[in-house]
């Protein structure tokens, strides 16, 4: 490691580099090279007018030897690079959150090599202060992250807010890999319950008794009937007079919730209540949210499968998904299969007032109906 290795990686020539390029350059080698490396590679840097400063190369000896020795922690390295000056915080006070270098979109990237640019003006102009954050100044990191929030609030002369051109690009991202997601194991769930040896028929009488104490559920206040409204977004769409689209509407919900549960109260006390306990209602929504495609594909396949008369109570549906088949999994520790189970448990409940399982938690003709089905739905896209 030389100079022209620092200058190669940067990008930039030897007179142009920053402490943020040097420190970069140190950090991708081998940490006892990098020390080995570090005598020479100061000496380099004054021969050409560039010294940086003496706490730079302090803090720069000090971490590599940390990191050579196995103390230093990812944080540790992570805020000596902040300390350069024109190192974007990784997680600023208002918890925005850089993506890591290697999972930048080009809206990320851009807008990360726009906030090294102005903090390069920054530290030119005097008004960031490197050697301060080397030493640990506190009061030179607060405003360090001060000027990066506020950099991160203000819109860029094309109109751009650049937290959240950064956020949006990642929510699009996110909701892109989703949607992939649930198209293969769409198109998965139809190949399996076309190879079925037998379809189930429509248990004509089971769906009216079904339908009929749906109904009754869904009228009533509270529990279950204000979970299975948001399921199947009746809060804000009128429910169905068809039984059959009524209850798979609802069946789809549970494993596809449409919406959140109706805001209620005081919703600012309720949130900055630290304290203040989940409600039942919420912790089942975030359950049935939590449940991953590949988890639910697993589960109803082999109901499907299997037929009515089988067991399907949590702690049986977390063994069939171990055991399927149907997906890539690795074997499932204990702890990953009580983890399953603890998200199936609301699931086996709800699917108890639509008549899926019995008060065994045995699969029903109604259940083996209508589940595929209600799958399909709640992964098919929606107009």
């Amino acid at each position: 490691m030389d100079l022209e290795f620092v200058s190669r990686h940067a990008g930039r020539p030897a007179t142009a580099l920053t402490r943020r390029d040097v420190a970069r350059a140190l950090l991708a080698v081998p940490s006892g090279v990098a020390l080995v490396a570090l005598p020479d590679l100061r000496r380099a840097l004054m021969a050409v007018g560039n010294p940086l400063s003496a706490p730079f190369w302090d803090s720069a000896r000090t971490t590599l030897a940390a990191i050579e020795s196995g103390t230093a922690t990812v944080g540790d390295v992570q805020r000596w690079s902040e300390s350069t000056g024109t190192e974007p915080i990784l997680l600023t006070p208002s918890y925005f959150v850089w993506p890591e270098e290697d999972e930048r979109g080009p809206v990320a990237q851009e807008m990360y090599d726009l906030l090294v640019a102005h903090l390069e003006k920054l530290v030119d102009a005097g008004e960031i202060d490197p050697d301060a954050l080397a030493r640990g100044d506190h009061q030179a990191r607060r405003a360090y992250e001060e000027l990066q929030e506020r950099w991160l609030a203000t819109p860029l002369p094309d109109g751009r807010v650049p937290g959240f051109a950064v956020s949006d690009e990642q929510d699009e991202e996110l909701f892109s890999a989703w949607d992939e997601e649930e198209a293969f194991a769409l198109e998965e769930l139809r190949r399996i319950t076309d190879e079925l040896p037998k379809r189930p028929e429509l248990p004509i009488a089971d769906l009216e008794r079904a339908a009929a104490r749906l109904r009754t559920l869904l009228a009533v206040a509270g529990y279950p009937g204000n979970v299975l409204r948001a399921c199947a977004g009746f809060d804000t769409e009128a429910t169905p007079d068809d039984d059959v689209e009524l209850w798979l509407t609802v069946a789809a919900g549970i494993a596809g919730p449409v919406s959140d549960l109706p805001e209620e109260g005081d919703l600012l006390e309720e949130f900055t209540d630290l304290d203040g306990e989940v409600s039942r209602e919420d912790e089942i929504m975030a359950h049935l949210c939590a449940i991953q495609h590949a988890d639910w594909l697993a589960a109803v396949a082999a109901l499907a499968r299997m037929g009515p008369g089988v067991l399907a109570s949590p702690e049986r549906i977390a063994r069939l998904i171990a055991e399927s088949e149907d997906i890539d999994a690795d074997e499932q520790e204990l702890d990953d299969l009580a983890s399953t189970e603890r998200l199936f448990q609301p699931v086996v409940t709800l699917w108890a007032h639509l008549g899926i399982v019995d008060g065994d938690d045995v699969l029903t003709p109604l259940g083996w109906w209508g589940l595929p089905m209600a799958l399909e739905r709640a992964w098919s896209p929606r107009d």
